[in-house]
């Protein structure tokens, strides 16, 4: 029997398909949104593999250059500065790249979706929120506060993007060991959120002090209005809700997807998906300018960083075979004619 991914791991083998389009082709088997279809195709398809592949070509050339320069100063055919013809487009990679990566957590959110975590003190109507939104009984409700001891999540598709919505522990002080524990992983989900329900069902509790640390988005949510929908004059609610009666949950939604990615819609999505392709394209970059910056080097120090960013782009994608400089600097001259 095929072993899991067999298929794909040949074609890589073969050449046939890259480490990024590998990686779409997975994405786009587990897509459940349109927006997931949309990322994965368009890596499936080699639009991202393309404009990585145009980089890499970009920054061999540059190295030609300096090592037409390097090891063949002497022939007529070589202008003595040629290395100084490529630094101009290297300062454009740098910061193409640098936009690039401006795109990641953006990527990151279409692929594994927006991370919202509904938190607040107990019996505040966190879990008939979840229910609410997920159309089903996920959470325990209950009048006993402190219910719900552990982070239970839900994935709702928001204007085809994944909405991930946490449901965790009521913040407050217990001497409840298993509570305590509830609490303390609401906290390190607080940590990874995108965007905090932070729910009340009166205007005088102590918001961002149930927060902690946390300084990321947050949306104030007033609830249980069907039983008082009056607010204090300066209140800092920014929706009001109630589950009972499904007022305000429009207005939570739309509230919601304004913390989502503006893509256009049509557009191009070659957008880096993954920690590693962020961590790839910062080190290229990082390399690109170490070699702009270090002229007084020397050309061979500053063909090194260039070796070294090419070598993680290569690293994204899979192919990090050495380049024949040569080739590239045979076509430019006509050295040893």
């Amino acid at each position: 029997m095929a072993e899991a991914g067999e298929f794909s791991r040949r074609a890589f083998l073969n050449g046939r398909m890259d480490l990024v389009e590998v990686e779409g082709l997975a994405d786009l088997i587990a897509a459940e949104t349109e927006m997931q279809r949309r990322l994965a195709a368009e890596q499936a398809s080699g639009g991202l593999s393309r404009l990585y592949d145009s980089w890499a070509k970009r920054l061999t050339y540059a190295r030609a250059m300096i090592e037409a320069e390097l090891d063949f100063a002497d022939e007529e055919d070589v202008p003595g500065s040629v290395a100084a013809s490529i630094w101009s487009d290297m300062h454009i990679l740098a910061q193409d790249i640098f936009n690039h990566i401006g795109g990641a957590r953006a990527g990151e959110i279409v692929r594994d979706g927006l991370k919202v975590v509904i938190a607040g003190p107990p019996n505040a109507g966190k879990s008939s929120l979840l229910n609410y939104l997920a159309q089903r009984d996920v959470a325990i409700v209950t009048d006993v506060p402190g219910t719900t001891r552990d982070v239970l999540h839900v994935d709702l598709d928001i204007g085809g993007y994944v909405v991930r919505l946490y449901d965790t522990a009521g913040l407050r002080e217990t001497d409840d060991v298993v509570e305590r524990e509830g609490i303390r992983r609401t906290h390190l989900s607080l940590e990874q959120a995108d965007l905090v329900l932070l729910l009340s069902e009166n205007d005088t509790t102590d918001w961002i002090g149930l927060l902690g640390n946390f300084t990321g988005p947050i949306l104030r949510v007033r609830t249980k209005t069907d039983l008082s929908d009056e607010t204090l004059p300066n209140s800092p609610v920014n929706v009001m809700i109630s589950t009972k009666s499904g007022v305000g949950i429009d207005q939570l939604i739309d509230r919601m997807s304004e913390h989502l990615p503006s893509l256009d819609v049509g557009g191009s999505l070659a957008l880096p998906t993954r920690e590693r392709h962020r961590i790839g394209l910062e080190t290229c970059r990082q390399h690109i300018q170490a070699a702009l910056d270090n002229a007084a080097a020397g050309l061979d120090i500053q063909a090194e960083h260039l070796r070294l960013a090419g070598h993680a782009l290569g690293r994204i994608t899979g192919r990090v075979d050495v380049e024949n400089l040569l080739d590239v600097i045979f076509s430019e001259f006509c050295i040893g004619k």
